[in-house]
């Protein structure tokens, strides 16, 4: 969920409310599937040093996730750890 704040400055919060910043750690808070692997992203995965991008259909969080590697997420399913 992105919110305009004030002119060129894009506030991004998490599934609750948090406001989110670049190099912050973050918590999975659903199971997510992943195209390609067997296996998706469980619930309670821990992202360490997010990047906050203008990303496509609302992914707006650039990481990199153990056993996954680089990927975005949208900043509805993580929450601030």
């Amino acid at each position: 969920m992105a919110f305009s704040g004030g002119p060129g400055e894009q506030v991004v919060r998490d599934a609750v409310g948090n406001v989110l910043a670049d190099g912050d750690t973050v918590t999975v808070v659903k199971a997510l599937k992943v195209k390609g692997s067997p296996s998706g992203i469980k619930a309670g995965t821990k992202v360490r040093n997010i990047r906050l991008v203008d990303g496509v259909d609302g992914h707006d969080i650039d990481c990199r996730i153990d056993g996954f590697g680089a990927m975005q997420l949208k900043s509805s399913v993580v929450k601030k750890a």
